[in-house]
């Protein structure tokens, strides 16, 4: 016989044994395409249960209405969750799938069962803080996610503001019940939490200032309507209703909660004041890095890492002539004027145009970092007034997914004093391309893959890659400014320093000023920025180790390919394996690679 016959009759003996010894044969092929398609319906189970969620995936379904976020709903989320995992885990035998949906059949459990053994801490989650929360996500959910094509699109948001009372009733209550076990967020957070409420109702038709937030945008949708003049204005008569007799109310109750909760709030910040707070903080920090790691040691990691890039920026001083020390520098980069434009809006404009001209030009070089690109397009704006005082510096909105509405890259322009340039383009990579629009616009792109890994989140994964973005382009020659490779140096600084004083605050009782004072000693940026950002970690356990944690696993895992692949090793598919499989823990992206390294061996 020839070989390929000796090839043939081996293999069929295989599988002939297989089936005698395992039962009948199976379809590789068709086990998966079952799996994914459970994988798929028990996800839409879940999207289907929430508004909010179908809004955001473009589904129009139930935008006449608000997600429940009471406690019976998240029992009974739970219970769901629970029920589906059972099915899986006796429907499926991962054994008969193919590679990517073994993959697809790993992260199922481990995210299901995560939700599962989340609802354990869920009374220990602030329901809302100055960064976030139902108080200002029904104006942002409004304005950038429900869309007015037609009549019942309009109908439906103004249905969703008569539904607010309803909503703010269920917040009300999960408000009072948290505060009494103890979950009060701290007191230096209530002033902006009642302020960017306030913002809301402030404006027309409330008062007669110029239009409010919500009622802007509900004119500006309509007026684009293709109907007729009456029909318009009977739904402008209708929203402004809507706005005073239902918003209006509900706000002032919500307001009026919020200043009875800030007399009761203490001045303790950390995670150690929760109920068993030391095991929630260590639950924290495995979910967000999706590591083992301990508080001590993601503290220890952030010391040794703060101190290696202040030696890189001495160098940069040395580099541009500064004569003097480190802190001197910092104070000189915070200071002089040519690193920031007017507090103005000629100076704000100014800083979008240059921003989306540093992600243009990044989008015509991308060819040298990566053979999959995003189809979504990417648009640069300012923050919205009604919450700029207390959003972040700067963040991303994913695009819809049936494209009607394009990424969005956010960057914060209430103070112009604290976006110097110098950091301008390392944060438009952030936020833009290479960073969170690639990473996740391509996700919720790529074919053959179930919805829940296509919008699904690792935050270490996530926030890992945002970080390894800004590092990427000095590789490719940008930064030629030394100022502006300064400004990299620093945002990585930033996060390097979240390390030691999230677990600070958190594990090793820090107060919130010891914090602040650690940022302002060992970083350039002014001291507003490092009490907004304190005030962020402290609301919000663990999230802020993320970054630094999963920047250095993307950089270990191409450090360790680029060895054992030497010439062999490419850019392109490495950045491949990272984005094509979706936001995977960190144990089993290393999988993944260690699986590419040994498939380019062959």
């Amino acid at each position: 016989m020839k070989p390929f016959k000796h090839l043939a009759l081996y293999s069929a003996l295989l599988v002939g044994i297989s089936a005698c010894s395992h039962g009948p044969a199976y379809d590789i092929a068709a086990e998966s395409a079952k799996a994914n398609q459970m994988f798929d319906d028990m996800y839409m189970e879940h999207v289907m249960r929430s508004p909010n969620w179908q809004s955001f995936l473009g589904i129009k379904d139930n935008q006449d209405k608000w997600s429940n976020i009471d406690d019976a709903e998240a029992l009974a989320s739970v219970e769901l969750s629970k029920a589906q995992l059972a099915k899986v885990k006796t429907q499926i035998n991962p054994a008969h799938l193919d590679e990517q949906t073994q993959l697809s059949y790993r992260l199922f459990l481990e995210r299901w069962q995560d939700d599962i053994d989340s609802l354990k801490w869920r009374d220990h989650a602030y329901p809302i803080t100055q960064m976030r929360g139902t108080h200002t996500s029904v104006a942002t959910m409004l304005i950038n996610q429900h869309s007015i094509s037609s009549l019942d699109d309009a109908q439906d948001y103004i249905a969703r503001l008569k539904a607010i009372p309803n909503l703010f009733a269920q917040l009300q209550d999960i408000l009072v019940k948290r505060a009494d076990k103890g979950v009060i967020t701290p007191k230096f957070t209530w002033p902006e939490m009642i302020s960017a409420s306030s913002n809301i109702i402030t404006g027309a038709p409330f008062d007669d200032g110029e239009a409010s937030t919500i009622w802007a945008d509900f004119n500006k949708k309509v007026a684009k309507l293709d109907t007729d003049a009456d029909t318009k204005k009977q739904l402008l008569d209708d929203a402004k209703a809507a706005l005073l007799n239902s918003v209006k109310p509900a706000y002032d109750r919500l307001i009026a909660l919020m200043q009875d909760l800030e007399t009761r709030a203490t001045n303790d910040d950390g995670a150690w004041k929760l109920p068993d707070g030391e095991a929630y903080y260590q639950h924290r920090l495995e979910s967000i890095t999706t590591t083992k790691l301990t508080a001590q040691e993601i503290h220890d990691i952030g010391l040794a890492e703060v101190n290696r890039i202040h030696d890189d920026m001495r160098a940069i001083m040395k580099q541009v002539g500064f004569a003097g020390s480190l802190q001197e520098f910092f104070e000189f980069m915070r200071v002089d004027p040519q690193f920031y434009y007017p507090d103005t809006e000629e100076g704000r404009q100014r800083y979008l145009d240059e921003a989306t001209a540093l992600i243009d030009n990044m989008k015509g070089r991308l060819d040298e970092l990566f053979y999959t690109k995003p189809k979504a397009d990417l648009v640069v704006k300012a923050v919205e007034p009604f919450r700029e005082k207390s959003a972040g510096k700067a963040f991303y909105q994913r695009p819809a997914p049936d494209g009607s509405r394009p990424g969005m890259y956010y960057a914060n322009l209430y103070k112009m004093s604290s976006m110097p340039t110098y950091q301008m383009e390392a944060l438009a990579y952030h936020e833009g391309i290479p960073g969170h629009h690639m990473q996740l616009a391509i996700s919720q792109e790529l074919d053959g893959l179930p919805r829940f890994r296509r919008f699904g989140s690792a935050t270490a994964y996530t926030e890992g890659w945002g970080l390894y973005s800004e590092f990427v382009p000095k590789e490719m020659g940008m930064y030629d400014d030394p100022y502006s490779d300064f400004g990299r140096l620093a945002m990585e600084l930033w996060r390097a320093c979240r390390l030691v004083v999230d677990t600070g605050i958190h594990q090793l009782r820090w107060t919130r000023q010891e914090a602040i004072d650690y940022l302002v000693e060992n970083t350039p940026n002014p001291v507003a920025d490092a009490e907004k950002a304190i005030g962020r970690y402290i609301v919000w356990p663990g999230q802020a180790t993320a970054y630094k944690i999963g920047m250095l696993k993307i950089i270990e895992l191409r450090e360790k390919s680029r060895d054992a692949l030497g010439e062999n090793f490419d850019i392109r598919g490495y950045h491949d394996v990272i984005l094509r499989n979706g936001p995977l823990p960190l144990s089993m992206l290393e999988e993944e690679v260690d699986k590419w390294i040994a498939k380019q061996r062959l």
